[in-house]
């Protein structure tokens, strides 16, 4: 087969002027929560070339998980690290896939690069408060509903900032990301967040604080 048609040799040829794929190769990155936004953040940074992946959930693949997560009918009572680690090997089975089926403590050795997916303020700050000082770069994804909010740090003025977000949770919102969830929004909230993450390796400003409300449509940054 020529090498123009191999899908191998051509696989990233139509992103390789927005993703440095040496860098992504050489990255380490943690997904905590394999939820809606996690599980798609895993898909996509499987499929654009990470080659290194840690996933951290305690949870199994429920029936509802089909229609809001993407996870297939066949992951039903699956640990949701296993059923994405399969999916991943599926996509490229030379990517280096770490599971760890538990709830993330402060003890686990993570990546320079965190995406934080989980559905709680409370569970956020306590991982925040464990890996703040021994990543580079971290997003942090938000949904309920058709309401999605992102934010990423990567320098030390956001990092600084982040801490702000994490308001008690009395005040949060009343819900969570698995009480409203539509499989497009958490595909569109793993998209902003990753996109994040690639501006970052391309030495480009990251956006601290991504909002799009889908209904409304509106979206702001800054």
């Amino acid at each position: 087969m020529p090498q123009s048609m191999s899908p191998v040799g051509d696989r990233f040829s139509r992103q390789q002027d927005l993703v440095p794929g040496h860098r992504l190769a050489e990255a380490r990155i943690s997904v905590i929560g394999l939820g809606a936004i996690g599980r798609q953040t895993a898909l996509q940074l499987a499929a654009i070339g990470a080659s290194r992946l840690q996933l951290v959930d305690f949870d199994t693949v429920s029936l509802s998980n089909i229609t809001t997560q993407g996870f297939a009918a066949s992951d039903v009572g699956e640990a949701k690290v296993r059923a994405t680690a399969q999916a991943i090997g599926r996509l490229d089975s030379s990517i280096e896939v770490e599971t760890i089926e538990e709830r993330f403590r402060p003890r686990m050795r993570i990546g320079e690069s965190v995406f934080c997916c989980v559905d709680s303020i409370a569970a956020r700050a306590a991982i925040w408060r464990s890996v703040s000082r021994r990543c580079r770069f971290w997003a942090d994804g938000r949904m309920l509903g058709e309401v999605i909010r992102v934010l990423a740090a990567a320098d030390e003025d956001a990092f600084a900032a982040y801490g702000g977000t994490l308001f008690p949770a009395s005040q949060a919102q009343r819900g969570s990301c698995t009480s409203r969830s539509t499989i497009y929004a958490a595909g569109i909230a793993a998209g902003l967040m990753v996109h994040q993450m690639t501006r970052w390796l391309r030495d480009v400003p990251v956006d601290f604080d991504t909002t799009l409300n889908l209904l409304a449509g509106e979206y702001s940054t800054q």
